[in-house]
């Protein structure tokens, strides 16, 4: 009825005299949906969604020091937790680079362990990451000192580490450590720019971002003139204090929305691997003044971020820092993790190679124990 009516109102609108505007709101969820897919960084985000669990398991192996292990029954109870819904089981076998499936005799129940290609790539990484805590602690600073109260809840941190804190702690920059004087990765690629000899738009670029945008999107006439005015227009860094109240007008509110994006593209670039997922980066929100919605801010700035929805997960990456689905500058963590990658990527290419190397004593009779044991598990869950 009330649709009818509209159409009426909206048919004689002349001859009552008003005129009618009708605005179309489009939901955050609708607003995800609509953006433009950029290939190469689908590709990638489907290569982390099945490393995302390989780590989770990773890390349950190694929980234990004296026997890295863990057994495939306990694995089949977390399946749903770590979302491995053909089971756990299946889930191994798929990574055979990786995992590594035996029978223990003395306990009967078949465990898994990581293969020695593996234990190398979790040795590189932990000596990486041991070797790069002075560097840590130089981005913790960076990011207190983004922080208007130089304070942000701990759980926030611990949540960038995928590790658990209680809500009540906050981490404080303490007096005499240095606040100012940071200058932000943007404005060292704005140098590089303005140092390059066929460099003729100096003025330009004293507040402009790096832009690179996903193939096949068009670009019209008022996007790029959308763009060439907000690129142009002054704002205050991640690193400055702002001083004086927020105004509401157009050339305030953009010099707020630039300040948000400079400050998100300096946390992006404090990251290991330029990427976060967007609910751990949204914990920092209030506490580094930002008043916008941080998934909004990135799909209305596809030039300089890129979201992807892959793996159940809202994960954000700074489009600068990559080139065909690599870093352009790797540091030795990354370099780690990517060697993961890259057998996660290989999947079971080369398993007969790999069962014929292994050297662990298995002989039919563990092979039939494991069988029987998966054949235990799902006759358990089916009567369950």
């Amino acid at each position: 009825m009330g649709i009818h009516i509209m159409k009426i109102l909206i048919k004689h609108k002349h001859s009552f005299g008003f005129s009618i505007s009708i605005r179309l709101k489009t939901t955050s969820a609708q607003y995800v949906a609509s953006r433009v897919r950029d290939p190469t960084f689908e590709k990638l985000m489907d290569k982390y969604k099945s490393l995302f669990k390989v780590i989770a398991i990773q890390d349950l192996i190694l929980a234990n020091p004296g026997n890295p292990s863990v057994s495939i029954d306990f694995l089949s109870r977390l399946s749903q937790k770590l979302h491995l819904n053909r089971g756990a089981t299946s889930f191994l076998r798929k990574f055979p680079h990786i995992f590594q499936i035996y029978y223990d005799p003395s306990k009967l129940l078949p465990f898994c362990r990581l293969t020695d290609a593996a234990l190398d790539v979790s040795k590189q990484e932990e000596k990486a990451i041991n070797a790069s805590l002075p560097m840590v602690a130089d981005r913790l600073v960076r990011i207190l000192s983004m922080s208007a109260s130089k304070t942000v809840p701990l759980r926030a941190i611990f949540k960038l580490c995928d590790a658990h804190e209680p809500n009540t702690h906050l981490l404080k920059l303490v007096e005499g450590v240095r606040r100012n004087g940071f200058r932000a990765a943007i404005e060292d690629w704005r140098v590089v720019e303005c140092c390059k000899e066929d460099c003729n738009v100096r003025t330009e670029l004293r507040f402009s971002f790096k832009h690179g945008y996903p193939p096949g999107m068009k670009l019209g006439k008022n996007f790029k003139a959308k763009v060439k005015e907000w690129q142009s227009s002054p704002y205050v860094g991640p690193y400055e204090v702002v001083v004086g109240e927020k105004k509401k007008s157009k050339a305030a509110l953009m010099a707020m929305e630039k300040r948000a994006v400079s400050i998100v593209h300096e946390f992006l670039s404090l990251t290991v691997e330029k990427m976060v997922e967007v609910e751990k980066i949204s914990q920092f929100r209030k506490w580094f003044g930002i008043d916008f919605n941080i998934r909004d801010l990135f799909l209305d700035h596809p030039g300089i971020f890129y979201l992807s929805t892959k793996g159940k997960r809202h994960t954000v990456f700074l489009r600068e820092a990559y080139e065909r689905g690599c870093l352009i500058e790797p540091n030795p963590v990354y370099d780690a993790r990517r060697r993961l990658l890259d057998l996660v990527a290989m999947g079971r290419r080369g398993r007969s190679a790999i069962n014929s190397n292994l050297q662990d004593g298995s002989s039919s009779s563990d092979n039939d124990g494991i069988e029987a044991e998966e054949t235990q598990q799902r006759h358990g869950s089916l009567s369950s």
